[in-house]
C-alpha cells in the first residue's frame, strides 16, 4: 500500500496546473542547477551589474537628512533613543533579543547556523536539502533566521548616527565579512527560504542608506553591497514563493525585489525587478485582502505583517513617482480599519498565529505594537482616528515620513473612532461593543479556507474579551512553529470555545496543514441600539462516530452584560468541556470574580446555579510573543453529559467590584423554549431563546420570537424589551409588541416614563 506521504504527494500533483507544475519543476532543476555550480566555484553575481549609468530611486530619507530625522526621534521619542543604543550594546556583546527570547549567545565569532535556544546546529549542504521544519535535525529555524534577517545591523547603524561611535558601524562591517564568508551562495539554511533572503536585503538597504556618506563606510563598499544585492535580488526572483507559500511569502519577495529595483540602479535587472516587484504587490493587494479588508490568512498578526508590506511600498512609490492605484490605497486603508475597529479597547486580539517578525523593527512584536502602522497612516490618510488609536508618533513614520509628517501629525486633530459593533463578514469576525464601558467581544466564526489555512487555530468561536485597554479574555498566542508546543498552542483546548470528547475541532496535519477543514457559518447578526445577538455553530464535531454541532449564542446588552449560550447539538453521551482563558493581569479575587491586579477592575463569570458540570481553577500559559511563555489562569466548565445539552455563562465586565454578583437561574426547559434569569438587588433580566416559528409561552409572557429579552429595574419604571424574528409579544395576556408579520427586531425602551421603539421594519409595527 502506498504511504501517507506518497499519498499526499500525488493527491497535490493532481491538484496543480500547468503553470504550477512547470514553475515547481523550473525552481527544482535550478535548485540543483545552482549547488552543482556552487560547488564549482561560479561566480553567480558576474554580469548582473552594469555601469552606473541610471539615477538610483529615492530612499525614504536623503543621506543629508539622517541627521534631522535623529535629532527627531531624540526629542520627540527619548526613551526609543536610548533604547537602541541599549540594544546596539548588547549586539556588539553578540547578545541579541530575538523573538520572544532574550540574551541569546550565539558565539564569538557569531555561529550564523545556530538555533542556541534548542541547541540544534543546521547542516552545510545544498540549500534545498536543508529540512527546515524538521525540528529534530534543525530545531526551530525561526531563531536562526531571525538573526539571519540581519535586522540588528539596522539597530547598530541607528545608534552610530545617534551617537557618532565608531564601535557600532565597525562592528557591522565585521559582521557582515564574517556573515560572507560563511554562508556561501546556495550552501545552508540562510539561503534555504527565500522570504529570509528579502528580509536580509531590505535590512541592508536600511542600513546602507543610514551609513550613506559618513566616514564610517569603508571605502568601496558600495560595490561589494551591490554585489550582494545582486545575489540576493537573483536568488529571490528565480525562488518566488509563487506556488510554495503565495502568502506574506510572496509578498515580502515582492517587495525586495520593488526595493531593489528602485533603489540599486546599477544591476542590470533593477527594471525588471522593480516592474516585477511592484506587479506582484498589487496583484497580492487584489488577491491576499478579503472584501472586509482583513488579509486571507485570518490571523491578526499575518494582518499587520501584510499591512507593513503593502504601507512600506506604498511610501517607496510615492517617493519615486510611481504611480499608486487608487484601488490599491482603498484596499491599504481598508486594512488599516480593520485595524482601527479590532484595536479599540486594547491591544487587537491576537486571533490565528504570531509570526513573532516585523519589518521595521524586530523588536515591537507583542500585541501592543500591532497599532503601530496607525500613526503613519494617519498622516498618509489624513485620519484623525487613526491618529487617536494609535495615541503617539511611532520612530517608523519619523524615518518613513520625515520633518514633512511629524508637521502634519502634529496638525491633526484627534477624532475619537466610532465605538459601534461591526461585523467583518468575510473573515467571520464580529465585534459586539459596549461604548458607555469601552468593552469589546470578538467572536471568530469564519469558514476555514483551502488555501490560506496553515495559520489558523482549530478556535472555531471562541471569543476574545478587552475593556478599556485591558485584556480580559485572550488568546493564547503561538509560542513556536516547531516541536510538540506547536500543537498543544494550536488547539481548542487552548481557546475560548467548546470542546467535545477532548478533541480538537480540526487535529493537525504537520505545522502548517490540518486533516479536515471546519466549517464555521455565522447564523444569525443582529446589531441593535441596546443590543448586539450574534448565533453561530461549526461543524468540527461532526466527524466524530456520534456527530455534534456546536452553536454558540452571544448577547451584548449595551448595558453591559453579556451572555454566552453554548449547544452540543447531538445525541449520545459526551464530554463537553468549555475554557474561559483570563488576561495575564487578572487574578482570582472571589468565586469567578477576577481582578486587574492593583485596580479594582475585572470581570465576573457567571453560570446558572445549581448546574451539574464541573468547575476547575487552573494555572495555565500563553504566549505573548514567539518563543515566550507566561502563566495565566484558566477557568474551565465541564461534564459528560446525554446530548442534546446547553450551557450558559454570564460576563460582566466591572471597573470596580461593588459586592458579590447577582444571581442566574434557569427558569424554563422545554421543547419549546428555554430562558433565563440573572437578578440583582436592582435589576432582573430575564433571556428567552425559543424554536423559530412556533409560539410559546412561560408564565408572564407569551410570544412567537425567536428570541426575547426583558429587563426591568426594580427601583424605577425603566424597562427594556427586545424581541428578535418574531411577531408579537404578549405580558399578562396583553398584547405589548404587535406586528403585521415576523420581523428581524424590536426594541422597546422605556426610561423615566418615556418610551422609544426601534425597528428593524417600521412599516410592520402596528403597536409596541
Amino acid at each position: 500500500m502506498p504511504s501517507k506521504e506518497w499519498r499526499n504527494a500525488t493527491s497535490k500533483l493532481a491538484q496543480m496546473d500547468w503553470p504550477e507544475l512547470r514553475d515547481r519543476v523550473r525552481q527544482e532543476v535550478s535548485k540543483r542547477a545552482d549547488a552543482v555550480l556552487a560547488r564549482a566555484g561560479f561566480d553567480f553575481a558576474k554580469g548582473l551589474t552594469k555601469p552606473a549609468n541610471a539615477k538610483p530611486g529615492r530612499f525614504f530619507f536623503a543621506p543629508e537628512s539622517v541627521m534631522s530625522v535623529v535629532e527627531l526621534i531624540r526629542q520627540r521619542l527619548p526613551q526609543q533613543a536610548e533604547q537602541i543604543i541599549r540594544q546596539a550594546d548588547k549586539i556588539c556583546h553578540h547578545r541579541f533579543d530575538l523573538l520572544g527570547y532574550e540574551d541569546l549567545d550565539f558565539g564569538k565569532p557569531i555561529n550564523w547556523h545556530l538555533d542556541p535556544v534548542h541547541g540544534k546546529q543546521t547542516p552545510r549542504k545544498a540549500f534545498y536539502k536543508v529540512p527546515y521544519l524538521d525540528f529534530e535535525q534543525i530545531g526551530d529555524s525561526k531563531v536562526t533566521w531571525e538573526l539571519n534577517r540581519h535586522q540588528h545591523f539596522v539597530t547598530l547603524a541607528k545608534a552610530y548616527r545617534l551617537t557618532d561611535d565608531r564601535r557600532y558601524a565597525d562592528e557591522i562591517f565585521q559582521q557582515w565579512r564574517h556573515w560572507h564568508a560563511q554562508n556561501q551562495y546556495a550552501i545552508g539554511i540562510n539561503w534555504a527560504s527565500s522570504l529570509e533572503v528579502a528580509f536580509r536585503s531590505l535590512s541592508w538597504i536600511w542600513m546602507y542608506k543610514l551609513l550613506e556618506g559618513t566616514p564610517a563606510m569603508p571605502q568601496g563598499f558600495r560595490n561589494e553591497w551591490l554585489r550582494a544585492q545582486t545575489l540576493s535580488g537573483r536568488h529571490i526572483e528565480r525562488y518566488l514563493s509563487t506556488y510554495f507559500s503565495p502568502n506574506t511569502h510572496l509578498l515580502g519577495e515582492a517587495v525586495a525585489l520593488f526595493f531593489l529595483g528602485t533603489l540599486c540602479s546599477e544591476l542590470s535587472r533593477a527594471d525588471r525587478w522593480k516592474s516585477r516587484g511592484w506587479e506582484i504587490i498589487l496583484g497580492e493587494a487584489h488577491r491576499q485582502v478579503q472584501s472586509d479588508g482583513f488579509h486571507f490568512e485570518q490571523s491578526t498578526y499575518y494582518h499587520v505583517y501584510a499591512v507593513d508590506f503593502f504601507l512600506h511600498a506604498a511610501v517607496l512609490a510615492n517617493s519615486n513617482a510611481i504611480s499608486v492605484p487608487s484601488d490599491f490605497e482603498r484596499t491599504l486603508e481598508k486594512m488599516l480599519d480593520v485595524l482601527l475597529l479590532l484595536g479599540r479597547c486594547g491591544a487587537p486580539p491576537c486571533f490565528g498565529d504570531d509570526d513573532g517578525g516585523r519589518l521595521f523593527d524586530s523588536r515591537r512584536n507583542r500585541n501592543e505594537h500591532l497599532l503601530d502602522p496607525l500613526a503613519t497612516a494617519a498622516v498618509l490618510f489624513h485620519r484623525g482616528d487613526f491618529k487617536a488609536q494609535a495615541h503617539q508618533l511611532r520612530e517608523e513614520t519619523i524615518w518613513l515620513l520625515g520633518q514633512q509628517g511629524v508637521d502634519e501629525w502634529d496638525r491633526l486633530q484627534d477624532l475619537q473612532p466610532s465605538m459601534s459593533s461591526a461585523s467583518l463578514q468575510s473573515t467571520g469576525l464580529y465585534l459586539l461593543s459596549q461604548p458607555a464601558s469601552s468593552h469589546q467581544l470578538v467572536v471568530r466564526a469564519g469558514a476555514e479556507q483551502i488555501r490560506g489555512s496553515g495559520h489558523r487555530h482549530a478556535d472555531a468561536l471562541s471569543i476574545t474579551l478587552q475593556s478599556q485597554g485591558r485584556a480580559l479574555l485572550i488568546d493564547p498566542g503561538t509560542f513556536s512553529y516547531a516541536g510538540d508546543e506547536r500543537d498543544m498552542f494550536r488547539a481548542t483546548a487552548m481557546h475560548n470555545t467548546l470542546r467535545v470528547d477532548s478533541a480538537n475541532q480540526s487535529e493537525p496535519a504537520g505545522p502548517f496543514r490540518w486533516e479536515q477543514l471546519t466549517q464555521a457559518k455565522p447564523e444569525q447578526w443582529i446589531s441593535g441600539e441596546t443590543f448586539d445577538l450574534f448565533i453561530g455553530s461549526h461543524d468540527g464535531y461532526a466527524r466524530l462516530k456520534s456527530p455534534v454541532i456546536h452553536r454558540r449564542s452571544i448577547l451584548s446588552l449595551k448595558s453591559g452584560l453579556l451572555f454566552v449560550r453554548d449547544e452540543a447539538q447531538g445525541l449520545e453521551k459526551h464530554r463537553i468541556d468549555i475554557a474561559w482563558h483570563l488576561g495575564p493581569e487578572l487574578q482570582l479575587r472571589t468565586e469567578r470574580v477576577f481582578v486587574v491586579k492593583g485596580t479594582s477592575s475585572g470581570l465576573s463569570i457567571i453560570c446558572a446555579d445549581k448546574h451539574v458540570w464541573s468547575e476547575e481553577v487552573r494555572k495555565d500559559f500563553w504566549s505573548p510573543v514567539y518563543g515566550k511563555k507566561e502563566p495565566i489562569t484558566v477557568l474551565n466548565f465541564g461534564a459528560g453529559v446525554e446530548l442534546p445539552a446547553e450551557f450558559v455563562t454570564l460576563l460582566i465586565p466591572f471597573e470596580e467590584v461593588r459586592g458579590m454578583p447577582g444571581k442566574l437561574t434557569q427558569i424554563a426547559k422545554s421543547e419549546e423554549v428555554k430562558g433565563y434569569l440573572y437578578s440583582t438587588p436592582t435589576e432582573e433580566t430575564f433571556v428567552f431563546f425559543a424554536q423559530s416559528g412556533r409560539k410559546w409561552s412561560h408564565t408572564r409572557l407569551a410570544s412567537d420570537a425567536e428570541f426575547i429579552c426583558w429587563q426591568q429595574k426594580c427601583e424605577c419604571r425603566d424597562e427594556l424589551l427586545v424581541a428578535c424574528n418574531g411577531s408579537y409579544v404578549e405580558l399578562d395576556g396583553k398584547r405589548i409588541v404587535d406586528c403585521k408579520r415576523a420581523i428581524c427586531r424590536c426594541e422597546v425602551v422605556t426610561h423615566d416614563g418615556r418610551k422609544q421603539v426601534y425597528t428593524s421594519d417600521p412599516d410592520a409595527l402596528v403597536s409596541a
